[in-house]
């Protein structure tokens, strides 16, 4: 009778330009209180794995940001994932018509249940019956007939109502309540303006992490926020490669920076273990290839974005204000199951 408040949460006001400007929700599948709450056991059940010993909460760990600690996640049968488990805060917010890492599929729905179905990752393959397989399951277990009427209005089960559950429950995901959120949005209702390049409010060297994140190459900064956009540090959906490799035919896409210092590695593979060398690729190793994103070559031909140790030191600092102590414990986005 009382879910969690997943479809109105109360959303700070510098955020409201990019809820108008970059919200994906789909109109054909807006985030409900009783679909989310589904989506939430969905992602949390090993019962949606061949072997019952994985989930997508195994791969998408909530204290770690819903990221995972290795480079790529342990599936079943011990196998691998290809690439690194993505953060999903502030998932809603990429504006880009694409999801996975390497944009293969067209948006959250369509991604949902990729992974059930992997044969490394749950294992529901169509050699072993695929999405039949999967549903037939789920209408054997006693909550799962319950909850689709709750959420949907009949006790049916299908792949489609199973992607649009899990998809509301990922964008769903946002964090609101990181150091830097209290202090935009203080300055926010106090001046009515957002912050561009001064909060007050953080230390010394957050400040100037804050000031080289906001300000152009240019004019003596490092850019970030170009293609990690400002205020909810979501990925420009225009952003091309970030010069990890050199030729290549894939154009990859990013998280949202939101909980980027909880824990590593850090990439689609998983390469850098810390963000100091995360700056150092920026600054030092951003190689050549068709697909660079523009940001990244300079007027004199040169690559990458030029940034002392010390500017590298203070853009970490201020990426550590982006931590969301409450989304890493919140208990609506937690394990339903006890």
């Amino acid at each position: 009778d009382a879910p969690p408040n997943y479809a109105e949460p109360e959303w700070p006001s510098h955020y409201i330009p990019s809820i108008v400007g970059d919200n994906n929700v789909p109109p054909h599948n807006p985030i409900t209180d009783r679909g989310a709450a589904l989506g939430r056991v969905l992602f949390y059940d090993r019962e949606l794995s061949w072997d019952r010993t994985v989930s997508c909460s195994s791969c998408h760990v909530q204290r770690l940001g819903f990221t995972d600690s290795v480079p790529r996640s342990v599936g079943i049968d011990g196998g691998r994932t290809r690439l690194h488990s993505m953060r999903l805060g502030n998932a809603m917010f990429y504006f880009g018509r694409d999801a996975f890492w390497d944009r293969r599929v067209p948006n959250f729905e369509a991604q949902a249940v990729l992974p059930i179905l992997d044969r490394f990752e749950m294992g529901f393959t169509a050699e072993r019956g695929g999405v039949d397989a999967l549903v037939g399951r789920m209408n054997a277990l006693p909550y799962y007939p319950v909850l689709f009427e709750w959420a949907f209005g009949s006790s049916d089960i299908d792949r489609n109502r199973i992607e649009l559950a899990l998809a509301q429950f990922v964008r769903s995901i946002v964090s609101v309540d990181s150091r830097f959120d209290r202090a935009a949005e203080e300055q926010f209702r106090d001046t009515g303006v957002l912050p561009l390049t001064e909060l007050p409010q953080l230390s010394p060297q957050e400040q100037e992490g804050f000031r080289l994140y906001m300000t152009p190459p240019e004019q003596g900064g490092a850019g970030c926020t170009g293609c990690h956009r400002f205020p909810v540090f979501n990925l420009d959906a225009n952003s091309f490669n970030n010069g990890i490799d050199g030729q290549t035919d894939v154009l990859f896409k990013a998280p949202a920076l939101k909980n980027v210092a909880v824990t590593g590695p850090y990439m689609h593979d998983g390469r850098f273990s810390t963000l100091r060398e995360v700056l150092d690729h920026y600054a030092e190793g951003v190689q050549r290839s068709t697909l660079l994103d523009r940001r990244l070559r300079r007027d004199d031909g040169t690559l990458g974005i030029p940034m002392t140790a010390a500017q590298r030191e203070a853009i970490i600092a201020f990426l550590h204000t982006l931590t969301d102590e409450s989304l890493l414990s919140d208990p609506k986005f937690g394990d339903p199951f006890r």
